[in-house]
């Protein structure tokens, strides 16, 4: 029997359904007081007249039906986040296009961090100059030292090498990706998307298997900077899709930051032009981080030296760790103790970084 979850997928997965339709399929649902579960079992003619979609996309729609049956069962992935779960960035919604699912792997409590908008996109051109490089990298791991996560697209050049200087560091890198999970993009970046994977955090809008469209990695870049705190535009040309991004974070009032460069060398007309237009001038590195702040994760490395000094401060979350043992999920032990579920999530997290707990699948934990 599907739960909630599994109406969501098994309408999302329905062809010829993308955003628009979703919502107009929720706004029915909810003018009915209906669930999704519901609507699948309304007669054709009542969903049609609820809807008023054209008659050949009813046509797919009543197909799909029939073919998955009155009692479908359908296997949900379990490394799918949909708009209904706890992790599910906020962002996402506010956005144009918002995404119906994201498809991920690596360390699941990178989420709260990512729901937060706790992290730093560093995005730029695929060819940069040694200049572009040597910036990427010292950010990369600057940010990964001041407890940052660092956001960025696994492309060539620029993405890639910010990811590398945070892994230098022992940071936690972020790899948005234009294509499925088990596709990687460019071939040679197969070493470098298994170490984010381990370290971090990989996401992707395409499921498993889907087609790879040259459009999905300019779609990608909503999802890189609407995670974020603050964009960082280190080396582009005049038609990099870096400046999308710089586009979409000027729209989410998001903070871009734009390393000067060379006025003469082609790869800096676009970066360039965004300090034309008013983006902040990044100097060094260090002058970020001083802006910024420590990051969510040096927090969380405080509270791990606090707690490995100090083995009383744990009994600071008796109730916590009582529900932890008890096996009560994150909504669970919210209820449990009345605070915020990603308040929550986050004190959860300096407990693993700490060693107190690990996690279990179905979002439980235990106590180590």
């Amino acid at each position: 029997m599907l739960g909630e979850r599994g109406w969501w997928w098994l309408w999302i997965s329905c062809p010829g359904l993308g955003v628009a339709r979703i919502r107009a399929l929720r706004a029915v649902a909810k003018a009915h007081q209906a669930t999704l579960a519901d609507l699948w079992s309304w007669p054709l003619v009542r969903l049609q007249g609820a809807l008023c979609w054209p008659d050949s996309l009813m046509a797919r729609v009543e197909s799909y039906r029939l073919s998955q049956g009155a009692l479908p069962s359908l296997l949900v992935p379990d490394n799918a986040l949909f708009p209904l779960d706890l992790d599910w960035p906020i962002a996402f919604d506010s956005l144009q296009r918002p995404p119906l699912a994201v498809h991920w792997s690596g360390q699941k409590h990178c989420w709260p961090l990512l729901s937060a908008q706790k992290a730093v996109a560093v995005v730029g051109t695929r060819r940069p100059s040694d200049h572009g490089c040597r910036m990427a990298h010292a950010l990369g791991q600057c940010l990964a030292r001041a407890g940052w996560p660092v956001v960025s697209g696994l492309a060539e050049g620029i993405d890639a090498t910010s990811h590398h200087g945070c892994l230098a560091a022992g940071g936690l890198p972020v790899g948005v990706l234009g294509t499925p999970l088990d596709r990687v993009y460019p071939p040679e970046h197969e070493a470098l998307q298994a170490q984010v994977e381990s370290a971090g955090l990989l996401l992707s809008e395409c499921p498993r298997g889907a087609r790879v469209q040259r459009s999905n990695f300019a779609l990608r870049n909503r999802l890189l900077v609407s995670v974020s705190c603050a964009l960082v535009v280190v080396e582009c040309p005049e038609t990099s899709g870096s400046l999308l991004s710089a586009q979409i974070a000027h729209t989410l009032d998001c903070p871009v930051w734009v390393v000067p460069g060379d006025a003469l060398r082609w790869s800096c007309q676009g970066s360039n032009g965004l300090l034309q237009k008013g983006a902040t001038p990044l100097l060094s590195p260090e002058s970020l981080v001083e802006a910024l702040g420590p990051g969510p994760l040096a927090a969380a490395r405080t509270a791990s030296i606090t707690l490995d000094r100090s083995p009383s401060s744990v009994d600071r979350n008796p109730l916590l760790l009582r529900g932890v043992d008890e096996g009560l999920t994150l909504e669970q032990l919210s209820a449990a103790l009345s605070c915020n579920p990603n308040q929550l999530a986050h004190e959860l997290l300096q407990l693993e970084l700490a060693g107190v707990v690990e996690p279990k699948p179905g979002l439980r934990w235990r106590s180590v």
